[in-house]
């Protein structure tokens, strides 16, 4: 990853107070001048305006932060995480989807089946990893790593980050919509703990089918939604310049949705976002994982597949407005007096 890092549009009052306290700092070393007065000052101001900023991040700005560039991939964390990495190819039907790359580890001294979405550094790597969106193919590798998980009774841990599944006009025409379905109703059944992780972006069905496990961490800046904010903007307002009002709207930060009961846990990032620090995140999500393989390890295969199913049941519920209370009975009385 580079050392410089790359400046978001909100973070430019940032990036250039800290240029110019690196600026002074050069000046003082090579002149031989003292401003520390001046450092001090600089430094202080830098600090509030970061406290300012990252302290009252919007929907939308966090959505920036989980596509930067420098942002950490799946093989980051899988390379931080774990030893003797073994990648596995190909779903046995098609070919080899460089979108979602996983196989054979071991993490803390367990084996494990490790998977998830990878994107690219630069334009030739993001266009063969297709940005992060798997085609048929990627999601059909994915059931392979689970069922092999299964088969040799290893934990899974499955890594979210795709703005979505690839909805062009050949994944379509090689079941995209199957691939994806036929993953969800597979992971109902899993025997083996199955962990997975939002480290990214969590668009649609296409971060879905790989998402449905016994526990769903995400990492502080993330986010995971039905849509994206472009999409739904597209969608709802006719205009796609209006995806920060659509962020706010869908509820997609981790904290809106630890709050609603969709996510069980929040990484915690550095300021910043989890780029300014890949250290700091991958020693926080070490210790979660381990926390909840250790506690899954011990749980019964028959309780795990309840315990899920119970999971995913409970989420969403609605309530009825004083007004459809009140004109419900209305019309039930309407429908008996015509009979």
């Amino acid at each position: 990853m580079a050392d410089e890092i790359i400046a978001l549009e909100f973070e430019r009052p940032i990036a250039e107070l800290e240029a110019k306290i690196h600026e002074l700092k050069s000046c003082a070393a090579t002149e031989q001048l003292d401003f520390k007065d001046e450092l001090r000052i600089l430094e202080e101001k830098c600090a509030q305006l970061k406290q300012q900023i990252y302290g009252n991040l919007s929907a939308w700005q966090r959505v920036m932060i989980a596509r930067h560039p420098q942002r950490p991939y799946t093989l980051d964390y899988i390379k931080a995480l774990c030893t003797n990495f073994v990648e596995l190819h190909g779903d046995r039907t098609f070919s080899d989807d460089k979108a979602l790359v996983g196989g054979l580890a071991f993490f803390e001294g367990r084996p494990v089946v490790i998977f998830g979405q990878q994107k690219g550094r630069d334009v030739q790597e993001s266009m063969s990893r297709n940005f992060g969106m798997p085609h048929p193919e990627g999601y059909r590798k994915a059931l392979r790593f689970m069922k092999l998980a299964e088969k040799f009774k290893r934990p899974i841990i499955a890594f979210i980050d795709t703005p979505g599944a690839y909805p062009g006009v050949g994944a379509e025409e090689r079941g995209q919509a199957r691939a994806i379905a036929q993953n969800l109703k597979e992971m109902t059944s899993l025997k083996v703990p199955m962990i997975c992780v939002v480290i990214g972006e969590g668009g649609s069905g296409g971060a879905l089918a790989i998402a449905m496990g016994d526990r769903i961490l995400m990492m502080e800046n993330a986010w995971y939604s039905v849509i994206s904010p472009e999409g739904c903007a597209a969608i709802l307002f006719r205009d796609a310049t209006k995806a920060p009002q659509a962020a706010d709207a869908l509820k997609l930060t981790a904290n809106e949705l630890k709050s609603l009961g969709i996510i069980d846990e929040i990484i915690p990032e550095p300021m910043g976002g989890a780029h300014r620090d890949p250290g700091m995140v991958f020693e926080a999500l070490r210790a979660v994982l381990l926390k909840h393989l250790n506690y899954l390890a011990a749980v019964p295969a028959e309780q795990l597949l309840q315990t899920r199913y119970q999971k995913f049941r409970s989420i969403g519920s609605f309530r009825e407005s004083a007004a459809k209370k009140t004109t419900a009975p209305r019309r039930t009385a309407r429908i008996k007096s015509a009979s």
